[in-house]
């Protein structure tokens, strides 16, 4: 289990393969392993180093109960760059691992070789911010959600149609769901982050070739 001091924190990351690096950010309340299923396979297989971590507020990474921000969990990104030397590398988000990519790719361009955003956005919707905000009130009211119930929910926010309409996917990503850690500060932090303000203009000095996928 590799952990680095970076950014003032203890940050518990993973690798695997080798050649090219590629570094793998996650989206609210999950942990690296959300990866492993399909695409650590895939991109090894490829010829590819793939190194995923588990984000501020995911144990084993420090939990900081405290609180952070969204410019926090970019610099833990960079220092684990710069801490494995492999910068500039390619880095692939999804949902607020796909904002700490696209505000690493506007920081930190020399970092950035290409980034992939994976169910990304520059603004935070009217629906998304009453989804966060409601989340974050079933969280600090006590409610214990059944774990497969909260697995289901996450599944019908993440997949595709393709993959919903998948029974043999669909049962592999829920297992893979319900292996989830269970909420805690560091969890509802990043809950906090999810309403991204409104960031298209700066996103308009973004210049590392980006895809995008919705």
């Amino acid at each position: 289990m590799p952990v680095v001091h970076v950014n003032g924190i203890q940050l518990h990351y993973e690798e695997a393969g080798e050649g090219e690096p590629v570094v793998m950010i996650q989206g609210t309340g999950a942990g690296g392993t959300v990866w492993q299923l399909h695409q650590v396979p895939a991109l090894t297989a490829a010829g590819f180093r793939v190194i995923t971590l588990d984000n501020r507020g995911i144990p084993p990474t420090s939990e900081c109960p405290e609180g952070f921000t969204l410019q926090d969990m970019v610099g833990d990104v960079a220092g684990l760059i710069e801490h494995l030397g492999v910068g500039p590398c390619r880095v692939v988000g999804t949902s607020l691992g796909a904002f700490i990519t696209q505000e690493l790719a506007l920081s930190r361009p020399d970092l950035v070789r290409q980034a992939v955003l994976i169910a990304t956005r520059g603004r935070t919707d009217a629906l998304r911010a009453a989804i966060t905000r409601a989340e974050i009130e079933l969280h600090d009211a006590g409610v214990e959600i059944p774990v497969r119930y909260a697995a289901v929910v996450r599944a019908l926010k993440s997949l595709s149609p393709r993959t919903l309409d998948d029974g043999e996917a669909m049962a592999d990503w829920l297992d893979l769901f319900e292996l989830s850690p269970a909420a805690g500060p560091g969890q509802r932090a990043q809950m906090e982050l999810s309403t991204l303000g409104h960031r298209l203009e700066a996103y308009r000095g973004i210049r590392v070739p980006c895809q995008v996928i919705a």
